[in-house]
């Protein structure tokens, strides 16, 4: 969704601002929309700004709560693009200066870094990365506060019907990353987790020109 230059406010001026600035713009912006993603019952995963002279691009990523499957919706996607987008139009803080805002989901793929992500994954075959060990598949179980309850998938000789282990507990401590296997019976689920990355007005809030 890309907003032109608003009137009756200062633009920046001067050079173009740094990592840091997009870092604290980032936090910024999160604080700023993090409210309306909570009253649209979404979680906002993260915002990341990037400056491009006085342009700023808003990418900003939002999930189910953690206790839900499956993915955000398009409809969801949609709906929330446009409250947010009215929501950076009215920030008193902000300088006047155009921007894109892009909203997407994580994707049935995203890597499983924290431990709401293995919540969200619960049920899931994922392929880990732990410290100390070998990288397994294995079948998420649980999921608690110091880690994760696995089903391991054990390695056969290609061509063998795949052997599962008995349950193992990794902590979150040894767990580097983990990244969901997309499985057949899945695929139909996963198609509908789509990112939503509008470019323009019309493709971003279904609105006419």
């Amino acid at each position: 969704m890309t907003k032109p230059d608003r009137p009756g406010k200062a633009a920046r001026s001067g050079n173009s601002p740094s990592a840091l600035d997009s870092t604290a713009e980032a936090q910024r912006v999160h604080a700023l929309l993090e409210p309306t993603v909570a009253a649209a019952e979404l979680f906002l995963e993260e915002v990341k700004v990037h400056f491009a002279g006085n342009h700023r691009t808003v990418s900003v990523i939002v999930d189910l709560p953690e206790d839900q499957e499956g993915g955000v919706g398009l409809d969801a996607i949609s709906t929330i693009a446009r409250q947010l987008s009215d929501v950076m139009d009215s920030d008193p803080n902000d300088d006047g200066s155009a921007y894109d805002l892009e909203i997407s989901s994580p994707g049935a793929t995203r890597p499983l870094t924290e431990p709401r992500h293995w919540r969200r994954a619960l049920g899931r075959m994922v392929k880990v990365n732990a410290a100390d060990r070998e990288n397994f598949m294995g079948r998420i179980l649980a999921v608690d506060d110091d880690g994760v309850l696995f089903k391991p998938e054990l390695p056969v000789k290609k061509g063998m019907k795949p052997k599962q282990g008995e349950p193992e507990k990794v902590l979150f401590t040894a767990i580097r990353r983990g990244v969901v296997e997309l499985e057949f019976a899945r695929l139909d689920e996963a198609e509908l987790d789509l990112e939503f990355e509008p470019t323009g007005r019309d493709a971003a809030a279904g609105e006419g020109s």
